[in-house]
């Protein structure tokens, strides 16, 4: 390319500059962003969850819909800021308890119910994380856990047309049953 005078170089380096910007920019978020989802597992909408230190294997249903997570709590007995309940893969009189950290109103199947908050330890996949789980009668539920947002964001990528894509740490050990 032949220029002519210095005012034409101007509109040259002034019209490519723009398009340059933005593509470095993109280049930069772009790799930026593969840099972090790559570091987490992915997970399917189906997967197992190992509770600890129960060492309780249940399937549960990851639902990018629900913000919290929830498990099916049986024979559920409030004493002032401690919760009473039974797992249904728990042997009968294997009652947990364990303190309350909140309660939450609930919305699911357009009814609003209160319900008891509590921490747990869980694995998912190669991820050992503890996250507060609502405690809710789920019989009537396929599933027994449902995942929410709260233990998924930032922790994994959710492919929902896998299922069961990888065992829990733990896998290995006792199921407790």
């Amino acid at each position: 390319m032949i220029v002519e005078d210095a005012s034409s170089l101007k509109e040259i380096n002034s019209s490519l500059f723009l398009p340059a910007v933005i593509l470095s920019f993109l280049g930069f978020f772009l790799s930026c962003t593969i840099l972090e989802a790559s570091d987490k597992p992915v997970i399917g909408a189906d997967e197992y969850v190992f509770i600890l230190p129960y060492k309780i294997k249940v399937p549960a249903r990851v639902d990018t819909g629900a913000a919290t997570t929830s498990l099916d709590a049986r024979n559920l007995s409030v004493a002032g800021d401690t919760v009473t309940f039974t797992l249904p893969s728990r042997p009968e009189g294997s009652a947990i308890t364990v303190p309350i950290v909140a309660w939450r109103y609930i919305r699911s199947s357009g009814s609003r119910e209160r319900r008891p908050v509590v921490e747990m330890e869980l694995c998912i996949a190669s991820k050992r994380l503890r996250a507060r789980v609502n405690l809710n009668d789920r019989s009537n539920m396929k599933y027994p856990m449902i995942i929410g947002r709260n233990v998924t964001t930032g922790n994994f990528l959710v492919d929902t047309s896998k299922s069961f894509t990888t065992p829990p740490l733990g896998d290995d050990e006792e199921n407790g049953e």
